[in-house]
Order: C-alpha cells, then structure tokens, then sequence
C-alpha cells in the first residue's frame, strides 16, 4: 500500500514539474496574442479615426492634396525597398556562411578521399587479399595473422567508405541551401527593381503634380489662415488620438478586472472544493476509527468468553485432563496493529494553498486555467505607452539645422508651435524617446506624419517625412529609426517637422532636447 502511495506522489510530482516547465511557454505565447490582439485593436480605432478626418476635411480642398497619393507611394514603396534590403543582406550573409563551410567541408572530403586511397594502395603494395591468403597454402598460423589483419583493413575500408558517404552528403545539402539561397538572392534583387522602378514612376509624377500646382502653394503659404488651420487640424488629431487611447485603456482595465474577478472566483472555487474534500476524509477517518473500535470490543469479548469456557471446563473436568480444543473454542489472536486506529492516508486530505501576497493570482488561478493578468512592460504594452519624457532629450535627427523658435511668430503668418530641423532628405529620423506609434499616415499641411505616444499624456510628433518605418501599435525605443527627412505636405525645403505636446497642448521643445 505505501509503495503504491508512493507511486502516486511520484505520478503527481512528475506531472506538477511537466506542468510547470509548460506553464512559461504557454504564458509568453497568450501574452503575444493578447499585445497582437491590442495592437490590432489600436490599427482599427485609428483607422475608423483616419476616415472621420476624411470626412470632416472632405469640404476643404488644399492643393496640398493633389500630393497625398504619390506621397503615400513614395513613403510606402521606400519601406517596401528597405525591408527588401534586409532580407538581401541576410540572404548574402547566410550564402557567404553556406560557401565557407563548402569550402571546409570540400577540405575534409579531400582528406577522407587521401585515407581511402591510402589504404587501397597500401593492400594492393603488399600483395594480400582474402582469397590469395586462402589459396597460398602457407603456415595455418601465418594465414590466420593474415586473415585477421585483412579483416581490421576491411574494417577500416568500411568505415572511410561511411565517413566519405556521410561528408558527400553534407556537401549535397550544402550546395542545395546555396542554390536556395542564390534564387532568393535574384527574386529579392528582380523584386528591388522592380520597385525602384515603381519609386522612380512616383517621384516623376510627384514632381509633376508638384509643379502644376505650385503657384496655387505659394499662395497658401502666403495665407495666415492655412497655418492656423494646419494648428487647428494637428490639435483635433491629438485631441482625438488622446480620446481614442483613453478608450483603449478603460476597455484593457475592464478586461483586466473581468479577468481578476474570474481568477478570485476560481479561487474560492478550488478552496471550497479543498475543504469539501478535507471534510469528507475527516468523516472517514472517524467512521475507520469507529468500525476499528468496534472490532477491537468484539474480539475481546470473544476472548473473554473462550477464557470463561476453559474455566468451566477445567472445573467440570478435576483430574486434571485437559479438553480438546477446537477451531471454534481456540481464542483469535488479533495481531497489534489491528487494534490501533488507522492513520489516514496523506493523499485523502489535499494541502491548502498558500495564501497569495496580495494584488497577485494565486496558484489555483495560474494552474486552474483561469486568465491571469498580463504582466508586460510599460513600454511594449500597446495599452501602456512608456514613461514620460525626460529632459535632455537626444535630437530626432542628427546635424539638423533649426528654424524657427517656439512661440514666434513664422514669416508666412502664425506662431510657432514646434520646430524645423533641416537636413538633407532621407536623413534618418529617430525617436527621442520610447513609446508606442499611434498615428502613421498622411495628414493635410504635414505631409507623412508620425505621432508617437510616449506615456504620462507625452506626444512627440514628427512631420514633413519622405517615409515613415513604422506602423500603428509598434513599440519604440530611443534612438530608434522611424522615418526619414523629407519634404512632403507641399514643403520648399527638406526637413523635420518635430512637436511635444503634453495633454494635448504644444510645448516648446528646446526645454528639453539636449544642447
């Protein structure tokens, strides 16, 4: 029975450990559906966002727009061309390591080919074969020396032969992956000009609408009122972003609190359970004890009464015979441990669960199968986006000249609300600091723009790109490339737009970009 207890809690110990080892890989693998599930609930609510800006602009034509869809090609065929670029650069790296280890691997078959063919001429040197050791009629001795040095040769043969068949094919699979590797290289080469061919069509037709509407640009760059607009349009879309990933957060707390409130639910569940079941062993263990007990009296009793037959018989019988006894008279000894109450079995009453440090599931809830709450960092999650802004922020985008000083008034009218770096277009434009996209695309007077939330109603805005890198709902890090300088919206210059709001409201930007 104990060795069969023992079994048990080895099954069970097992089988905790094989649950165990699963559980981290199960939890990375929800956690990343549940952030792909977020970020494309993110990518939704700004696109349902995008069209309500449509349609609240779709009264005002800007010449500006006459640009929106080369613009938008442009800045989505360069993404195409740089993720192509990656996937050359990788595909060249893996052919150069497949070819170096042809290169080994056609060393180490030359070498396995010098053995085999050392040997072959060293057994044909000495003039010995099975049947010329059979037929020569020699020394029996001698012939079985023979005879068995022949076999280790053979051996030896039999074993280059398998080491050459081995390294042979080794080379076949590595020649294979190189083929594989060189078609990839051409596809991916045939599909980068094609695209280039695509980008060039672009930028001709760019600079074509470029110039068949720039005298009606230069006109509303003369016009105040467009950058007051443009300051109005940029304000409504923080406003709305901010709107749109308020809601996102109350609906991840509601799911949130939704999961906790299960996982109590479970836990007080499996509890009950535990003591239901400590109860109903704890009945059983008394009623063990009882029959126990019970046995225990009746076998005293029957003892008692065999010892009084023996005394009647004795006194019936004065000579001193003794009687015969039977099955039926001879008292049944009962053997110690029957007359001790049974222990009960460690297994029957289940182990209460250690009570959990508050604010965390406890381990019903994690084994049990109920939801348990999300554990990402402050910056990946796509419902928490990074922690702020700090002075001394790093520049967006290296060697840019500055123009313009936050709070003056612009030569073409309005007031500054952020700044210009210029710089030469395609420069690489980087995040200031860590956070999360949430507006990717084209908006009217800033050409591509990208707005990342950085945290604690932070906003770093980035406009005038020629292409933008990233997408809604993608995590960012400082120093990261997001886009490249441009001068889409209708811009003369090339160069980066750049703004910080905090709730929604413009702040000057030299206060905190490192000098």
């Amino acid at each position: 029975m104990r060795r069969m207890a023992g079994c048990t809690w080895a099954a069970a110990l097992m089988l905790a450990a094989a649950s165990a080892c699963a559980a981290p890989a199960a939890d990375l693998a929800r956690q990343q559906t549940q952030a792909e599930r977020r970020q494309a609930s993110l990518r939704e609510r700004i696109g349902a966002l995008q069209k309500e800006i449509d349609a609240r602009e779709a009264a005002r034509k800007d010449a500006a727009d006459a640009l929106r869809a080369s613009e938008t090609a442009i800045s989505r065929i360069d993404l195409q061309l740089r993720d192509l670029g990656l996937a050359q650069r990788r595909a060249q790296a893996d052919l150069t390591n497949i070819e170096k280890q042809i290169a080994a691997e056609q060393i180490v078959l030359a070498r396995r080919r010098d053995e085999l063919a050392r040997q072959l001429r060293a057994e044909y040197a000495s003039g010995l074969s099975p049947w010329a050791a059979l037929l020569s009629g020699g020394d029996p001795q001698q012939l079985g020396r023979n005879l068995g040095y022949l076999d280790f040769v053979s051996q030896a043969r039999a074993k280059a032969l398998a080491a050459l068949r081995a390294e042979l094919d080794r080379m076949a699979q590595l020649q294979s992956s190189a083929a594989n590797r060189r078609s990839e290289l051409a596809r991916v080469a045939s599909e980068t000009a094609a695209q280039k061919g695509k980008l060039l069509a672009e930028q001709k037709a760019r600079a074509g609408v470029l110039a068949r509407i720039e005298g009606q640009l230069q006109a509303q760059r003369a016009e105040a009122g467009k950058l007051g607009r443009d300051d109005q349009r940029m304000t409504h879309l923080i406003d709305d972003l901010q709107v749109a990933i308020a809601r996102q957060a109350a609906e991840e707390a509601a799911r949130r609190a939704e999961q906790a409130r299960k996982a109590e639910q479970a836990r007080k569940a499996e509890l009950a359970r535990q003591a239901e079941q400590a109860r109903q062993a704890e009945i059983a263990r008394k009623a063990q004890q009882a029959r126990q007990a019970q046995l225990a009296a009746e076998q005293a009793r029957r003892a008692a009464a065999a010892a009084s037959a023996n005394d009647q018989a004795t006194q019936d019988n004065p000579g001193g015979l003794q009687p015969r006894l039977t099955e039926s008279s001879t008292p049944r000894l009962t053997p110690p441990s029957l007359l001790q109450p049974a222990r009960p079995q460690a297994q029957q009453v289940p182990e209460a669960p250690a009570p959990q440090p508050s604010g965390q599931p406890s381990a019903v809830a994690q084994q049990g199968g109920s939801p348990q709450e999300d554990t990402e960092s402050p910056v990946h999650g796509p419902h928490v986006t990074g922690t702020g802004l700090k002075h001394g922020l790093m520049m967006p985008v290296a060697g840019g000249v500055p123009q313009g000083r936050f709070g003056l008034g612009r030569p073409d009218g309005g007031v500054w609300r952020g700044i210009v770096l210029r710089a030469p277009a395609g420069t690489p434009v980087r995040s200031v600091a860590a956070g999360v996209v949430v507006y990717a695309d084209w908006l009217r007077g800033f050409g591509n723009l990208m707005i990342i939330d950085n945290g604690r109603h932070y906003m770093t805005v980035y406009g005038y790109n020629q292409s933008l890198l990233k997408h809604v709902g993608d995590p960012v890090s400082a120093g990261d490339e997001i886009a490249t300088v441009g001068s889409t919206g209708g811009q003369v210059e090339s160069g980066l737009y750049f703004e910080i709001r905090y709730q929604g409201r413009p702040v000057d930007p030299a206060q905190w970009l490192a000098r």
